[in-house]
């Protein structure tokens, strides 16, 4: 064996001790799990709204998944910015939304994954299903139009509002990213009660 072969061998050896983890296999079922729910539903929502709206509502619904795109990406970068020390103090004071906050940051990694990538790319697909339903709309107000040049000019707007609203999103999420998560913590601590709190109302 040659010298550059066992530099090789040493150094593909560190990189599996640093690591030191494996697949969660569970975790990647879960999320496929989760995405092709959410993604159905979504879908359904989208279509049903679509197929019974006027052409302004219409644009209205696509820039609201749009958005909802963008504020998912906003969450998902600020969990994974964030700091969970200050919200040490917060928790052992029992502030609201504390805990939910330190939990959001300890799994930053599944959290960020469910906002950008499931969340955000099901909004992105979501918007193109949208864009071509509206195109088909504009043809049918405006005869003789040029069902490709909207397509093209659409998608573009699509595009651009897209990636320039996560762009600026992800300067509010690092400049923000303790204040963002605190937010969320507060909202998940009313959809979803502690366990003292679920013990209490099982007494």
């Amino acid at each position: 064996m040659t010298e550059d072969s066992k530099q090789k061998k040493k150094i593909k050896i560190a990189g599996n001790r640093a690591t030191g983890r494996k697949i969660n296999y569970k975790w990647v079922v879960t999320i496929l799990v989760w995405t092709f729910f959410i993604s159905s539903g979504m879908q359904m929502i989208q279509s049903g709204l679509m197929s019974r709206v006027t052409l302004a509502l219409a644009f209205l619904i696509l820039f609201s998944f749009i958005l909802i795109g963008i504020i998912f990406d906003i969450v998902g970068v600020s969990v994974t910015a964030a700091s969970e020390v200050p919200f040490h103090s917060l928790a052992s004071r029992r502030v609201r939304g504390a805990k939910e906050a330190v939990w959001l940051i300890r799994n930053a990694d599944k959290v960020g994954s469910f906002c950008n990538d499931v969340i955000g790319d099901i909004a992105g697909i979501i918007t193109g299903s949208a864009s071509a339903t509206i195109v088909g709309m504009l043809v049918v107000y405006f005869e003789n139009s040029n069902s490709f040049l909207l397509t093209i000019v659409l998608a573009g707007l699509v595009a651009a509002m897209t990636v320039g609203g996560k762009a600026a999103g992800k300067g509010i999420a690092i400049m923000n990213c303790n204040r963002v998560v605190f937010f969320v913590g507060k909202l998940i601590s009313f959809f979803i009660p502690s366990k003292k709190k679920r013990k209490t109302k099982a007494k």
